[in-house]
């Protein structure tokens, strides 16, 4: 299986930014345990930008080359109707995932404009919420194909 794994604004600072928040994890290290735990069976393409554009021309150019996405919008998830637009329009199966648990914060990080869109989503774990997410893609995605 191809999965997109997909990191919106500021995950590129992963293990520095707000580490009693977010963790000590770099994307670096995320990234190495997917591909550790997918081994040789899934194919894993990791894209992260700060730039929204960039994001949906990702998602684009996913249609057709993955089975199925990840996707970690940040602050993104909160405001960007583009993105959820993007996600309904490549018609692949997403995961939505969170370092924090986005319901324990502010008030504005309770709405996601993405979870509607995609299967499930995975928040509150840290780095641990992309291999959970991951695994519970992989399941979706083998669910469908066996039915």
């Amino acid at each position: 299986m191809r999965v997109l794994v997909l990191d919106g604004p500021n995950l590129n600072l992963l293990g520095t930014r707000e580490a009693a928040l977010y963790g000590h994890e770099t994307r670096a290290s995320i990234e190495q345990t997917l591909r550790a735990w997918a081994a040789d069976a899934h194919a894993l393409t990791f894209v992260q930008s700060n730039h929204e554009g960039a994001l949906i021309d990702a998602l684009h150019a996913a249609r057709g080359t993955q089975d199925g996405v990840v996707i970690n919008a940040g602050a993104y998830t909160h405001t960007s109707v583009a993105l959820r637009d993007a996600l309904l329009a490549v018609e692949l199966p997403a995961v939505e995932v969170h370092l924090t648990n986005v319901a324990r914060r502010e008030p504005f990080r309770h709405v996601s404009y993405l979870a509607d869109v995609c299967v499930g989503t995975i928040s509150g774990f840290g780095a641990l919420g992309y291999r959970l997410a991951l695994e519970a893609l992989i399941d979706t995605l083998n669910a469908r194909r066996a039915a």
